[in-house]
């Protein structure tokens, strides 16, 4: 049963972590995303293949025995974790070993409707959740979901899971080309994530091969729609092919309006400023008119309220 375990794997964001597939054998998931890295399935409403809860604790507690130096377990599945029956259980039972260890689940967020699943949510200190699309149509296009789900009431239970959880929240938007890479959906979702208040968004695009013949964009066309959200939320772009490289020059005004618009990483800095640029930016850092702040992991270069 080592499948259930894997990793290390090393995370800017997260630090150290050991995936936890509640689904190691078979594809079981309530969607059937076009860039899912698995190969196309049947969409189910629950799992029919379950692991007892003691074996996955057997397995957890072998390989922390072995790495441990981790900072973070993270429960993920082939498919959707949260259909797994057992989690709160499995969440109470991990929670009660871990120690200082953080615990992650990446959900798709589908089941959010779901008392028992948003209880056991409400036990893990990271969320992430994805959100693709806010427009029925958008949705249906790129997560091609089980009969029943609809993008109306996951984002209505999205809202009333923040409204309790004391855990920090990640929304996670994966651009497809041609499909929600147009301005009018981006829009709708920072509509809604301005009333959600995610800790972070990481906007990010297909970086394996995908489940159906769709493509990626460009790092500098998530760039771009990252404007269209609202300057107040934390974007984050996570692409693992980085830019090329694009070096503009920016004077010291439209240094602090673009990141009076839009806080940037390191990376996007590099990707985006010539080296003057980033002189004259390390020169308001000193200055204190441009500052670092991190959010949830991430160092954002951002302006300073107080000076600008």
């Amino acid at each position: 049963m080592s499948n259930i375990i894997f990793g290390p794997i090393r995370s800017r964001r997260f630090g150290t972590s050991l995936g936890i597939d509640l689904s190691p054998s078979s594809k079981q998931c309530n969607y059937d995303c076009v860039y899912c890295e698995l190969a196309p399935a049947t969409t189910v409403d629950h799992q029919s293949t379950v692991l007892p809860v003691a074996t996955i604790i057997t397995e957890i507690q072998k390989a922390l025995a072995a790495h441990p130096d981790i900072d973070v377990l993270t429960l993920t599945a082939n498919g959707e974790p949260t259909l797994y029956p057992h989690l709160e259980a499995l969440v109470d039972a991990i929670n009660a070993i871990k120690g200082e260890i953080r615990t992650l689940i990446l959900s798709n967020g589908s089941t959010i409707a779901d008392p028992a699943v948003q209880q056991a949510l409400s036990k893990i200190d990271t969320v992430k959740l994805s959100l693709d699309c806010a427009t029925p149509r958008c949705f249906k296009r790129i997560d091609r979901m089980h009969e029943g789900i609809d993008i109306e009431t996951i984002q209505s239970d999205m809202l009333a899971f923040k409204e309790h959880y004391r855990g920090t929240l990640i929304i996670e938007v994966l651009i497809v080309k041609g499909i929600n890479d147009r301005a009018q959906e981006i829009e709708a979702l920072s509509t809604f994530l301005e009333q959600l208040r995610p800790a972070r968004i990481d906007l990010g695009t297909i970086d394996r091969p995908p489940a159906y013949k769709v493509e990626p964009v460009t790092y500098e066309t998530l760039y771009t729609l990252a404007q269209h959200f609202n300057p107040n939320l934390p974007v984050h772009i996570t692409h693992r092919k980085h830019g090329t490289p694009t070096p503009a020059s920016y004077d010291n005004e439209a240094i602090l309006t673009t990141l009076a618009k839009r806080p940037l990483t390191q990376e996007d800095i590099d990707l985006l400023f010539d080296s003057s640029s980033q002189k004259r930016l390390q020169k308001l850092l000193d200055e204190q008119r441009v500052i670092i702040r991190n959010t949830h992991g991430v160092d954002f270069f951002t302006v300073s309220h107080e000076n600008h």
